[in-house]
C-alpha cells in the first residue's frame, strides 16, 4: 500500500512538475498523455475566439492531443507557404478524410491528388458555363422572391421570426435546384419540415465533433451516442440523394432516346453525367452533389445571416446601403427607360409588385456595380468566415516561413476567423465591422487571399466564389432596399461549433417594410 502511495504522489508530482514548465509557453499548456485536449474540450462552444486569444499573442500556435499535433497559423506568410508553395506537401490528407468522408464521401473537399484534379477540373468548366451562371442567376432571384413574400407577410403579423432558419431553407432550396434540378419546397409559406436538410444539418454538427472527440471510432463500432444518431442521418441523406440521382439518369437516357437534347437540364447532378460522369457509380455522382450543397448552402445562409446582423446593429451602414440600393433602383430604371410607379408599403400587393420590378433590374452585371453592397458582403466574410477553420495534413516535416517546425502526421490549420480579428493583419480597428476599409480613394480594393482567406487561395481556391457573390447580392440587394430587421429583445447571437459558421440559436427579429 505504502509503494502505491509514493508511486501515486510521484505521478501526480511530475504531471505537476509539467504543467510548472510551461510557465512561459505561449500556446494552451498540456498535461501528460492528455496534452491539450481537456483545454480545448472545455472551451469547445467558443473555441474560435479561444483560438483568437492565443494568436493574438503568437501568429502561429501549438496545440498537442492525444494522437496528433494541430498547428494554428494566422500569419497570411504561413498561410501562403501552406495554400500554395508547399501545396503538395499539405493535402487534406487522411485523418481529415477519414473523419469527414462519411458525409462529404470522396467529393471535391474531401480528396487530393487526381480525384481532386480531375473533379475540379470538370468544376471549373462549369462553373465558367454561361448556361450555369444564367440558370442561376434565375433560380437565385426565384428564390430571393419567395423569401420576400414570406418577409411581407410577416411584417404585416408582426411576427417574429428566424432569418438563419428563412435564409437556410432558400439556400437549399437554391442549391437543390442548381445542383439536382429538383423543387424540394423547404421555402414554401408554410414552412414544411424536411428531413433531408434535418439529417445533413445533424451530420454537419457530429462530424465536426470528431475532431476533438477521441472516442468517435469506438462509438462508431459500438454504433453508440452521437456516432448512431451520424449514422441515421446519413442514411437519410443517402436515401434522398439516390433516388434523385436515379431519377435523373432516367431523365437524361430517355431525352439521348428521343434526340432531344435542347431538353437537357443545366444543374450540377446533370452536367456532371453529361460530361463523362455517366459511366461513374452512384455513389461518386452522391458525393460530388453534396459537397455542392454543403459549399452552396450553408456557407452562403450563415454569411447572409451575418451580414443582416452586421447590418442591423449598425445603423450607418444600413442607411448607407439602403442609399446605394435606393438610387441604383432610380437610375438603373432611368436607362433603362422604366417607369418606377408610386407604391404603398401598407399594401401588400403594391409592394410586392414593386420588388418584383426591382427584382428584375438584378443580373451578374447590375449587381457588380453596388461596390458598397460588395464591401458589407466582403467585411462580413472577414469577420465572420463561412469556414472558420480549414485543417491539412502535413506528409512530411517542414518548416513554416516564421521557423516553426511541423511534422509529418499533425495537421496544420489556417484559421480565418482569427486572421480576420488580427491587429498584425488589418490594424487597430481589426475587430470592428468597417465596410468602407475595402476601398481606396473611392475605388473598390483587393486584399490578398492569404490574408482575406474566406474562399481559401492557391490551388484549391474557391470556385464557386462568384456564385456565392452572385447570390449573396441578389438577396441583400431585395431584403436591404424594402426592409428593414430589427433584433428580438433579449436573443443571444453566438456561433455553433460545426464546420460552417452558423448561429446557434438562429437569428430571431421582427421585419419592418420601408418605401
Amino acid at each position: 500500500m505504502g509503494g502505491l502511495v509514493v508511486l501515486i504522489c510521484m505521478v501526480v508530482s511530475w504531471m505537476f512538475i509539467h504543467r510548472w514548465s510551461q510557465r512561459n509557453k505561449k500556446g494552451p499548456k498540456t498535461w501528460p498523455f492528455f496534452g491539450a485536449a481537456i483545454e480545448q474540450l472545455m472551451n469547445y462552444d467558443r473555441m474560435h475566439d479561444w483560438l483568437v486569444n492565443y494568436l493574438s499573442k503568437s501568429k502561429t500556435v501549438v496545440v498537442p492531443m492525444p494522437f496528433t499535433t494541430y498547428t494554428y497559423i494566422a500569419d497570411p506568410n504561413n498561410v501562403e507557404h501552406v495554400l500554395k508553395t508547399n501545396f503538395n506537401n499539405y493535402p487534406k490528407g487522411r485523418v481529415y478524410h477519414s473523419y469527414m468522408k462519411v458525409l462529404l464521401g470522396d467529393g471535391i473537399f474531401n480528396v487530393d491528388g487526381e480525384t481532386w484534379k480531375k473533379q475540379r477540373k470538370t468544376a471549373s468548366l462549369e462553373f465558367a458555363s454561361r448556361n450555369l451562371r444564367e440558370f442561376s442567376t434565375k433560380v437565385f432571384r426565384e428564390y430571393a422572391l419567395k423569401l420576400s413574400a414570406i418577409l411581407i407577410q410577416a411584417s404585416i403579423l408582426n411576427q417574429e421570426i428566424d432569418m438563419q432558419e428563412l435564409l437556410m431553407r432558400m439556400t437549399l432550396d437554391s442549391i437543390c435546384k442548381v445542383g439536382f434540378g429538383v423543387e424540394i419546397g423547404t421555402l414554401s409559406s408554410n414552412l414544411p419540415k424536411n428531413s433531408f436538410a434535418d439529417a445533413f444539418d445533424t451530420a454537419n454538427i457530429i462530424v465536426t465533433l470528431r475532431f476533438i472527440d477521441p472516442l468517435w471510432k469506438i462509438k462508431k463500432m459500438l454504433s453508440i451516442g452521437s456516432e448512431a444518431k451520424l449514422e441515421k442521418s446519413i442514411k437519410v441523406v443517402d436515401d434522398f440523394t439516390y433516388s434523385v440521382i436515379r431519377k435523373r439518369k432516367a431523365e437524361i437516357e430517355d431525352v439521348r432516346k428521343s434526340g432531344q437534347q435542347n431538353q437537357m437540364k443545366h444543374d450540377i447532378l446533370s452536367r456532371f453525367i453529361e460530361l463523362g460522369e455517366s459511366n461513374a457509380t452512384d455513389k461518386s455522382l452522391r458525393d460530388i452533389v453534396l459537397n455542392f450543397v454543403i459549399a452552396g448552402r450553408d456557407t452562403t445562409a450563415t454569411t447572409l445571416s451575418w451580414a443582416i446582423y452586421m447590418v442591423m446593429t449598425h445603423a450607418h451602414v444600413a442607411d448607407k446601403l439602403y442609399l446605394e440600393l435606393k438610387l441604383f433602383e432610380e437610375n438603373h430604371a432611368k436607362e433603362e427607360n422604366i417607369s418606377l410607379p408610386q407604391f404603398d408599403k401598407e399594401d401588400s400587393e403594391s409592394f410586392n409588385q414593386r420588388v418584383e420590378q426591382f427584382s428584375r433590374l438584378l443580373n451578374k452585371d447590375s449587381l457588380e456595380r453596388l461596390h458598397y453592397l460588395h464591401a458589407v458582403i466582403t467585411e462580413t466574410l472577414r469577420l465572420y468566415p463561412a469556414v472558420p477553420q480549414d485543417p491539412k495534413g502535413i506528409l512530411e516535416d517542414d518548416v513554416l516561413p516564421d521557423g516553426t517546425k511541423v511534422k509529418a502526421g499533425g495537421m496544420v490549420t489556417y484559421v480565418p476567423y482569427s486572421m480576420g480579428r488580427m491587429e498584425y493583419n488589418w490594424g487597430s480597428d481589426a475587430a470592428s465591422f468597417v465596410p468602407e476599409r475595402w476601398f481606396k480613394d473611392g475605388v473598390l480594393k483587393n486584399e490578398s487571399p492569404f490574408k482575406f482567406t474566406a474562399f481559401q487561395a492557391g490551388p484549391r481556391i474557391c470556385l464557386g466564389k462568384d456564385s456565392a457573390y452572385l447570390q449573396m447580392r441578389m438577396v441583400l440587394a431585395i431584403l436591404c432596399r424594402f426592409y428593414k430587421f430589427k433584433l428580438v429583445p433579449g436573443h443571444t447571437v453566438q456561433y455553433r461549433m460545426m464546420t460552417i459558421l452558423s448561429m446557434a440559436h438562429g437569428l430571431k427579429v421582427t421585419i419592418h417594410k420601408r418605401c
